[in-house]
């Protein structure tokens, strides 16, 4: 093999790494599906959607992710019930995306979402 050949070869494979890096990083879309705010419009929640993930953030952090929709929206609906019962007015506005994708999830459980919300809040209480 010629020194050339192989310059071409390794400078080849260079670029199609590249390409392939690039399609990464441009693969993976953050999309927005819910968000919590207050009557100064600050965001104190939201959630999206990210690698077939749903991802939490609260505070500006990521309080954490999973691939349960019904989990994800049950969890910001509890913040704003929280925040409703401290006395900050908020506004939680969600996709339908979200909505359904919770909605089929809890219903493939046999139960509704309400239901869900509900055994969720409970199992998340401190035990005395």
């Amino acid at each position: 093999m010629s020194t050339t050949s192989k310059l071409r070869r390794d400078l080849r494979r260079r670029r199609e790494i590249e390409e392939a890096n690039r399609e990464k990083a441009h693969a993976s879309p953050v999309e927005p599906h819910a968000e919590l705010r207050d009557q100064q419009r600050t965001l104190l929640a939201g959630v999206v959607r990210r690698d077939g993930e749903w991802v939490l953030g609260m505070d500006g952090r990521i309080a954490g992710q999973t691939p349960s929709a019904a989990r994800v929206l049950a969890l910001i609906m509890q913040a704003a019930e929280l925040h409703e019962r401290q006395g900050t007015p908020v506004r939680l506005v969600y996709s339908d995306a979200l909505k359904d994708a919770a909605h089929a999830e809890a219903k493939a459980e046999g139960k509704d979402f309400d239901q869900f919300k509900t055994e969720l809040a409970a199992s998340l209480k401190p035990k005395s």
